[in-house]
């Protein structure tokens, strides 16, 4: 008699279940902003293909799957879940940082070579802060080599409205309220150096992931980037990132 019971139970259980149905998720994921192979030969279809309708798509369904346990999320935007992530189980962190550092992502990049050049504004603060775009570049691509396992490097917009270059594990981001001061701040470049990024072509070369990725990059959306972070801080510091 004891298993038909334990049977009925774990099915009550089950039934029971909070869950969400497609239409009432909270997070969806977006298709990609230009088809599998615009990439190529950077980044190939294959690795797109699995990366956004895998991995991507993962990380939407466990943190919707988080959602139905956790009902205040459904009334957060997925910037604003960043913004105070510490006050969720690791599960949100992990999965709603993947949701928002992937949609980043995707829309910084564009087909090879149609990318353009950093805006006039964004320029002079990479110049100011690092020397020239060519030595932001090494600087982002050692982050990025530097990050031990799985993460992403990132050019971010300090507070003070410096930019610089830093580096978070897993799925964290500079937006997130937990990790430390000193890699907060507002992304407006990120790069992702999980494996499965980058290993179909590229195998254990990061390397060569790294230095190739700059071939896709889209100027046009890093330099809006670059200027609605500085429009939303305090005028102070934006007075100050401008000279």
């Amino acid at each position: 008699m004891i298993r038909p019971f334990l049977t009925l139970l774990v099915l009550a259980l089950v039934l029971a279940a909070p869950r969400l149905d497609a239409g009432d998720a909270p997070f969806a994921l977006a298709p990609l902003p230009y088809p599998p192979d615009a990439l190529e030969p950077v980044i190939d279809a294959k690795t797109m293909e699995i990366h956004h309708g895998r991995h991507h798509k993962a990380y939407v369904d466990n943190l919707n799957a988080q959602a139905a346990q956790i009902p205040e999320l459904a009334g957060l935007s997925l910037l604003d879940l960043q913004r105070q992530m510490s006050r969720f189980p690791t599960a949100v962190r992990n999965n709603g940082g993947g949701h928002w550092n992937h949609d980043f992502f995707w829309n910084l990049m564009t087909r090879p070579g149609t990318g353009g050049e950093p805006s006039a504004a964004l320029a002079a603060a990479i110049e100011r802060d690092f020397g020239g775009l060519d030595a932001m570049k090494q600087a982002f691509q050692q982050a990025g080599l530097a990050r031990f396992g799985s993460g992403w490097a990132w050019l971010i917009v300090r507070p003070d409205g410096r930019l610089a270059i830093t580096s978070t594990p897993n799925q964290d981001n500079p937006l997130m309220d937990l990790v430390p001061e000193a890699e907060r701040g507002t992304p407006i470049l990120g790069n992702d150096v999980w494996e499965h990024a980058y290993y179909l072509a590229y195998q254990n070369r990061r390397g060569d992931y790294l230095a190739a990725w700059w071939q896709v990059v889209d100027w046009g959306k890093v330099s809006a980037h670059y200027d609605r972070a500085i429009a939303e801080l305090a005028p102070s510091a934006a007075a100050a990132a401008a000279k």
